[in-house]
């Protein structure tokens, strides 16, 4: 959303305000900093082990005395977190319309992923404009019987690649700093679904440790998400495996400067199957299913399943055929043109100005 903050704030006429939850404050404070993007309100969020339910009731909560002190014209909301769905919930009770930015995404699947799947459903049906990344995403609103100010603007992911890639970027990152990693084939690996853990993500990790036996010249990195009940996971099957580089999660600016640097990308996370394409990277997602079939449609995506065979399978094809990776990383991205968060400031200041905002 920080491309997109900044948008606004570049616009006479519209004053933008910023919440934050602070669930991760490891991971927000970088992005932030990288942006100058500031906090007008800090939820505080951040509670060790909590539940869905926790988080859902104090973003709830949270939001309802922010909107009463903000009282804003309108509250955008991003994807599908719980902290989404909470903030749009939380808007339409103090009823200010919602915007319900990278809008439309399905799997139709209510458990995959989980709780995204939901999350995304309920927040649509809360929203009063809908900011889809592509036409498919937009046709799945349709649908569902929503029928108006639904518009095609593709995302705001993308909008940031514009600015963090640089050939010659020094990474803050010590561990990356070695030239070794990058002197072979680097694949960046993520997993935290949580319907992935445990028995997804360990098999992630065993696939993993399969592919750097029988790849001498292979370099895994693999930045661990903070939750601890991913950590125990990792930790005990990755640890000094010869290939594998343990991190702890990553600035926006390493993450998208590995990513342009990588042969390959094993993820169960939605954002990289945007960014990989953009980056002409290929993707191999972690998952039985995606809410973003365009990328797979487009060439640049494939899904590879949790199962350590598949997983194994599925990367050692593509590690051996320098003709199809080179296929797939030349796949064209269905997101958009970097220009996303431009869109959606026109599309928000002539809807608020003509007074079409609620209902």
């Amino acid at each position: 959303m920080c491309p997109l903050v900044l948008e606004l704030s570049r616009r006479s006429g519209i004053e933008s305000e910023v919440c934050l939850t602070s669930q991760h404050r490891e991971l927000l404070s970088g992005v932030t900093d990288l942006f100058g993007v500031k906090a007008d309100y800090d939820l505080d969020l951040m509670r060790s082990r909590q539940t869905l339910g926790d988080i859902f009731c104090g973003v709830l909560r949270g939001m309802e005395d922010v909107l009463r002190q903000s009282r804003p014209d309108a509250v955008l909301v991003h994807g599908d977190t719980s902290t989404s769905c909470a903030a749009a919930l939380a808007a339409f009770y103090a009823q200010i319309p919602v915007g319900h930015v990278e809008a439309g995404l399905r799997t139709y699947r209510r458990y995959f992923p989980f709780p995204e799947e939901m999350n995304r459903r309920l927040t649509a049906d809360l929203a009063d404009f809908h900011f889809a990344p592509t036409a498919r995403s937009a046709q799945n609103l349709r649908a569902e019987g929503i029928r108006e100010h639904i518009y095609v603007t593709g995302n705001t992911a993308l909008d940031a690649l514009r600015t963090t890639v640089s050939p010659g970027y020094v990474f803050s990152e010590r561990a990356l700093r070695d030239p070794a990693l990058f002197s072979g084939r680097t694949v960046l690996l993520t997993a935290h679904r949580r319907e992935n853990i445990p028995e997804g993500i360990a098999s992630i990790c065993r696939a993993v440790k399969r592919l750097c036996a029988a790849c001498d010249d292979l370099h895994v990195i693999f930045p661990v998400h903070p939750n601890p009940a991913v950590r125990e996971i990792v930790r005990p099957l990755l640890t000094d495996v010869p290939g594998v580089t343990l991190t702890e999660p990553l600035g926006t600016l390493d993450m998208h400067n590995l990513l342009a640097r990588c042969t390959l990308v094993l993820t169960d996370s939605g954002g990289l199957q945007e960014e990989g394409p953009a980056l002409g990277v290929p993707v191999l997602v972690l998952r039985g299913e995606t809410e973003r079939p365009e990328a797979l449609e487009a060439g640049g995506v494939r899904l590879a399943g949790t199962e350590e065979s598949g997983i194994f399978h599925a990367a050692m094809r593509l590690l051996g055929s320098e003709d199809e990776r080179r296929q797939m990383a030349s796949a064209p991205s269905p997101y958009g043109d970097g220009h996303t968060s431009e869109k959606i400031a026109d599309i928000l200041t002539a809807q608020l100005c003509s007074g079409e905002a609620a209902g």
